[in-house]
């Protein structure tokens, strides 16, 4: 494991309490592991009805990139190369971590984006 054993469990703790809320927003919101949202069809205001929809699923494509990334830094750390830049494959710095432990970039890679 690239970050220190004790740091990446932290991370590990943030990330995993991290997925947990995440879901529970998704949830929250309609778009649990049941699948979309489920609308009154007959509702008087159906403009209202297709503006709430497209704000739900603009929030949630939001969150699911949020979860996909907090899932993939869990992953990277039980595979070992946590703290690893994707893209240049050196060490991401821990100030960076701490403040982004999702990230998957270095400081340099993350400005070229």
């Amino acid at each position: 494991m690239v970050v220190g054993d004790a740091r990446a469990g932290d991370h590990r703790v943030l990330l995993e309490t991290e997925r947990d809320e995440l879901r529970a927003k998704l949830s929250e919101l309609g778009f649990g592991d049941s699948g979309g949202l489920d609308y009154d069809l007959n509702f008087a205001d159906s403009s209202q009805v297709t503006a709430e929809r497209g704000e739900a699923e603009a929030l949630a494509t939001r969150l699911r990139e949020q979860l996909d990334d907090v899932e993939r830094a869990l992953a990277k750390i039980a595979d070992g190369t946590y703290g690893l830049c994707d893209s240049c494959g050196q060490p991401i710095a821990t100030a960076r971590l701490e403040a982004m432990p999702a990230t998957h970039f270095c400081i340099a890679c993350a400005s070229k984006r």
